[in-house]
């Protein structure tokens, strides 16, 4: 009794399941046992927290010391109102469970004795077996130390670390919660992301980095531990400053779970976040640190940086206001000349000065909208309209790259349907005609009265369509038919420099290599680092013999292409031809 009074005055903890198992693992084949049937393990309820060892006349006696009772956290001391939904066992064993247990032989009654005297460890094993069956692994670890941290991959329990998918390892939601947990667990599950893996709302979507495996222990022990959350928080605070966002992450996390109403556990995870780059998860932590405390000047300045950084000029100002003396000169600078340069962007926009636009774009970065993808959709928009497709896809392929979900919650839909349709066009002109088709039919479903979305989703499937046709022709040697299917493509889109390259390849079978040429000239004209287009022209000039205008293409393709061997000998072979035709003497032999 008195080791129960003991246990019951222990606070309860979140941070994991401590279990002490006495000599339970010294049972040679527990394991083996546990695994071949579970019949024979009787269920007890989460009341009994001490074991008791059966004596020698039948009757249960207390364990002889405190090292060999089974204590379990005070979380657990008190069993829930209804069965909880992440227990893998049944309270009670079923019919043919007990009729089972009833016909069990006179010389394996010894083992179920020793089974029953351990039965909360027995069903907490259980718990953890049929997690681990469940998601595809049937390795049990042995935890040689009395506690167990499950996190992830991360902390004394770890399975194959060569598993893609770690999260599935991880039995913390199985296990018993304390109040603050499960009051909180419903916010996190949607938006929440662990440390290490890939987030989902809000998040741009970068590929998280490898975390150093030297900080990971460091991290188990902290969180395996019942930290005070301001304890918690001061270890964020230096894996912070280290640059390990996804330690200090997980750190803030907890601080949080034990205390949700420090507002600023939430302010310093929002910053551990925009180092990860999860700049719209960011936002959302900010908002709830300035509702919990509306006079936190620190949480309002890292509001109005992230809005500023996004391109939300006005709400920037707004809680650059509220941040008092956290806010600068400099930052009010910043935000008043985004606000110009969206302004300039607008109008030149309206008047299809594309030149202004892109200048203006480019300048709105400069100002700090780093992060905003309706800035650089402005500036692909531009690069387009101005035939520079190869630029236009390096700004797509610099630009920062949201959910779409969560763009859309933060944009608004008329502003993400922009962003995606500018998408559409870039993938278009650069021949990713299928992902062209799926962007501009999303951009579709989220504007569906714009009338200019509209044109760009049916001129996308007329081009899509054209270059399949032209595509299945080519391969059955139909080149004229060919030539026509891609013709009709560029009669919606003439600049597309993936049809007029394949137009000109069916020229050039057709033996038409002047028109042939013209076409690689447009392609190559929009995309001067299109090597498929500028091979095809130098070949055609060979054919005509114009051996300098194919030498030149062959030149720069051996820079593009480097250890080309067949354009190295296309260079080589017209070289020689050129010396031919100049009465040179040829050398026969490459060098």
């Amino acid at each position: 009794m008195a080791i129960r009074a003991m246990d019951d005055a222990k606070k309860p903890s979140g941070c994991g399941v401590m279990v002490f198992y006495g000599d339970m693992f010294r049972r040679r084949g527990f394991w083996h046992r546990r695994s071949a049937s579970t019949s024979s393990v009787p269920q007890r309820s989460p009341e009994h927290r001490i074991a008791k060892l059966p004596s020698s006349n039948g009757r249960p006696q207390q364990p002889a010391s405190d090292d060999k009772a089974m204590v379990l956290p005070a979380n657990l001391s008190q069993p829930p109102a209804t069965k909880p939904a992440s227990s893998s066992m049944p309270a009670t064993p079923s019919p043919r469970k007990a009729a089972a247990s009833r016909r069990q032989p006179e010389s394996n009654k010894a083992s179920t004795s020793v089974h029953s005297s351990n039965g909360l460890a027995a069903e907490l094993d259980s718990m953890i077996y049929d997690h681990r069956r469940a998601k595809g692994s049937g390795n049990l670890v042995r935890v040689s130390s009395g506690n167990a941290m499950v996190y992830g991959n991360l902390g004394n329990i770890r399975g194959n670390q060569n598993s893609t998918n770690s999260r599935n390892r991880d039995v913390f939601d199985y296990l018993p919660k304390t109040a603050k947990e499960s009051r909180l667990n419903a916010t996190w599950r949607n938006d929440f992301s662990y440390p290490g893996t890939s987030g989902v709302m809000g998040n741009i979507m970068k590929n998280p980095a490898k975390e150093p495996v030297e900080s990971q222990p460091e991290l188990c022990r902290a969180l395996s531990k019942r930290l005070d959350p301001e304890e918690l928080k001061e270890m964020g605070n230096e894996e912070y400053k280290k640059g390990r966002f996804a330690e200090a992450l997980a750190l803030y996390h907890r601080a949080i779970v034990m205390n949700p109403e420090v507002a600023s556990y939430w302010s310093n995870k929002a910053a551990a976040l925009m180092g990860l780059g999860r700049l719209l998860e960011a936002v959302g932590e900010c908002k709830e640190a300035v509702r919990i405390e509306p006079s936190y000047c620190r949480a309002h300045h890292r509001l109005g940086t992230l809005y500023l950084r996004l391109g939300e000029a006005e709400k920037a100002i707004h809680h650059y206001k509220l941040s008092r003396k956290e806010t600068s000169s400099n930052d009010f600078s910043q935000v008043h000349a985004l606000q110009t340069h969206l302004a300039k962007c607008n109008e030149a926009r309206k008047q299809k000065d594309w030149l202004t636009v892109l200048k203006e774009s480019q300048a709105a970065v400069s100002a700090g909208a780093d992060s905003a993808p309706q800035v650089f959709a402005l500036q692909e928009e531009a690069l387009l309209k101005l035939l520079r497709h190869d630029d236009a896809d390096s700004v797509l392929n610099g630009a920062p790259k949201f959910d779409i979900e969560a763009s859309t919650k933060f944009y608004g839909a008329a502003r993400n349907a922009y962003i995606l349709i500018i998408r559409a066009q870039v993938d278009m002109a650069l021949g990713r005609f299928e992902d062209a088709v799926v962007v501009a039919r999303r951009a579709s479903e989220l504007d569906p009265s714009n009338r200019e979305i509209g044109v760009v989703v049916r001129r996308t499937h007329a081009v899509a369509s054209a270059r399949s046709k032209g595509n299945d022709l080519f391969k059955a040697s139909k080149y004229g038919e060919a030539c026509i299917a891609y013709g009709e493509g560029l009669d919606h889109d003439p600049q597309n420099s993936v049809l007029l390259c394949n137009r000109a390849a069916c020229r050039s079978k057709l033996g038409h290599w002047e028109k042939a040429i013209e076409d690689c000239d447009v392609a190559l004209n929009v995309r001067p680092s299109y090597s498929k287009a500028r091979l095809r022209r130098a070949d055609c000039n060979a054919k005509m013999e114009r051996w300098e205008a194919s030498i030149k293409d062959y030149e720069v393709l051996v820079q593009e292409i480097s250890g080309d061997e067949e354009v190295c000998r296309a260079l080589f072979e017209a070289k020689a031809q050129l010396k031919k035709q100049r009465g040179q003497q040829v050398r026969t032999v490459q060098s």
